[in-house]
């Protein structure tokens, strides 16, 4: 047995071959990954991106470049009447507009009727705010007794004149500051005059209520 030792040779070559493919695969992998997220920051999101902390509370995050719509105003609130019952949407100005123009021709043909029927009535005067409280002034007058036929007892609605004459309040309350001199003279004067009445009528109510009632005649029980 010789005693001269033996040598294997290796050829390097191959192993640094494999070493230079493994770092150009590795560098390959890295340069795509950096790519890829690179691409992925600058594209332009198509939706809200969902962003998770720490405490696992997910929030939605809108891109900077996403349009916000703008927020749409709130619905007019329904308008309610004093006993809280929902009202109607009002009439457009144009059906308002038609609807003026169709009453004025109606109240012609029904004005042409009657004068010829009647030929010796004239035309309608315009209706103003003086004809306007005079009807009220009329209708609480007739509500407290006046106007019956004599020898007739009057038929007194006080209840009905006390809402007649309050009317008459408000209108002058809502058309204060926007009279004609004259017209504010009628509707105070007929406001005084009215509430007077309304006055002395409840004054002789009350007497009647405070006397005692009357004792039967003789000989009926």
């Amino acid at each position: 047995m010789s005693d001269t030792p033996k040598f294997e040779v290796i050829d390097r070559r191959k192993f640094k071959a494999d070493e230079e493919h493994e770092s150009q695969k590795a560098a390959q992998e890295a340069q795509a990954v950096a790519e890829t997220k690179a691409g992925s920051e600058s594209a332009p999101s198509t939706g809200p991106r969902l962003v998770v902390n720490e405490g696992r509370n997910v929030t939605a995050s809108v891109p900077v470049n996403t349009p916000i719509a703008a927020p749409e105003p709130d619905p007019e609130p329904a308008l309610s009447d004093a006993a809280g019952n929902e009202l109607p949407p009002p009439p457009t100005a144009e059906e308002s507009r038609e609807q003026k123009v169709a009453y004025d021709a109606s109240a012609q043909r029904l004005e042409e009727i009657v004068r010829a029927q009647n030929p010796a009535v004239g035309a309608q005067p315009p209706i103003t705010f003086e004809h306007l409280v005079q009807q009220f002034y009329v209708s609480a007058m007739i509500q407290m007794g006046a106007g019956a036929q004599e020898g007739q007892r009057p038929r007194v609605d006080i209840l009905g004149a006390r809402t007649t004459i309050d009317l008459l309040g408000v209108l002058e309350e809502k058309t204060k500051g926007n009279l004609t001199l004259a017209e504010d003279r009628a509707l105070q004067t007929v406001l005084f005059e009215v509430r007077m009445a309304f006055m002395e009528l409840t004054s002789m109510i009350n007497l009647q209520a405070m006397q005692p009632p009357q004792p039967p005649p003789p000989g009926k029980r």
